[in-house]
């Protein structure tokens, strides 16, 4: 497969930049790829018709304001993105425009913090730094590490909408977007129809958000993101798959975690790692609906989707949602894919 075969034009107006002014009032596109169709609706038609015989599974991880900026030797403002730590003096970063920054090099971040680069992957940088870097210090000193296709300044209502409702767990560096559209009021109306709702946790990483850079998809590495399903929720997804009752995925996170965590005799619980790259012919084997945005050309997450519903009929529903102005990414509108299509190659 070329990773251009998953390209497509979007005009620049559909890319969201800001939130619905309302959370949860999102438009929806309903896709049936067993039945080859699709219809319009709003995000409260998901609430009403999800089956109430399923269980729905959100990702509660917390996005952490991992945006930090720090000066290099010679005074260039350098954009960090900080990624995983490794102890409390070490962490993986992402650099922007960071070629030069080679092994050695030190930077000086806020408060006098200074950190010496140890290690290098491309635009990702090792750091060890004169001082534990902490959480507090991050959200004391940190921004919102908003998508580069938001093409404006954070806001402090991002703070509060670049976050889903039920976020718990801090660890992200991207917000999973799926979980934007659910509000509080929605949540307590799924419990009253009697649907079930589980979390799990993955940590947005590179593996997520990370361009496909490379010709073939094949030869596209994905990065390794961390997550954590609690014993008692394994058990619930395990039973409810012996039961038959379908198993919905709020996110590509949620579903890349499930599709990991899953084995013959169940799902696995605990803390795991995952570099699952879902493209199409995988067959899937533990979620059977998926409640997703709208995603970027070329990336992991189009690939992910396509898998699930066939390209062809992810492309021609993609199309008819330009030509309906819905709008796309992480501030944007949803789908909700209800069944599988057979895997089959590209």
């Amino acid at each position: 497969m070329k990773t251009k075969d998953f390209s497509f034009d979007l005009p620049p107006e559909l890319i969201a930049q800001e939130p619905r002014p309302v959370r949860g009032q999102s438009r929806l596109m309903i896709l049936d790829p067993s039945a080859h169709q699709y219809h319009h609706a709003s995000f409260v038609d998901f609430i009403e018709n999800v089956p109430s015989h399923a269980i729905l599974v959100f990702n509660d991880s917390r996005v952490r304001k991992a945006r930090v900026f720090a000066f290099s030797e010679k005074g260039r403002k350098v954009e960090t993105i900080f990624l995983q730590n490794e102890g409390p003096f070490r962490w993986q970063c992402l650099l922007k425009n960071s070629k030069r920054l080679q092994d050695g090099h030190t930077l000086e971040f806020p408060h006098g913090m200074m950190g010496r680069v140890e290690g290098s992957q491309g635009n990702v940088r090792w750091i060890h730094f004169d001082k534990p870097v902490t959480e507090e210090w991050i959200d004391k000193n940190g921004h919102i590490p908003l998508p580069p296709y938001i093409r404006r300044p954070e806001t402090d209502e991002d703070a509060q909408r670049y976050q889903t409702v039920y976020a718990k767990n801090l660890g992200s560096v991207a917000a999973p977007t799926a979980g934007l559209h659910f509000t509080e009021q929605a949540l307590q109306r799924l419990k009253a129809r009697g649907v079930e709702t589980a979390s799990l946790t993955l940590h947005v990483g590179l593996g997520t958000f990370l361009p496909v850079r490379v010709e073939n998809v094949e030869d596209h590495k994905m990065h390794t993101e961390t997550y954590s399903i609690l014993p008692e929720t394994a058990e619930r997804l395990t039973q409810a798959q012996r039961e038959g009752r379908p198993i919905v995925a709020i996110g590509t996170t949620s579903l890349r975690t499930l599709e990991s965590a899953w084995s013959e005799n169940g799902f696995m619980p605990g803390d795991g790692k995952s570099d699952l790259f879902i493209t199409p012919g995988y067959t899937f084997k533990a979620v059977d609906q998926l409640f997703t945005n709208f995603h970027t050309p070329e990336s992991t997450l189009l690939m992910l989707v396509s898998a699930f519903a066939g390209w062809d009929f992810i492309r021609e529903c993609y199309a008819e949602a330009i030509r309906a102005r819905y709008m796309f990414f992480s501030y944007g509108d949803a789908t909700w894919i209800r069944s599988r299509t057979d895997p089959r190659p590209l």
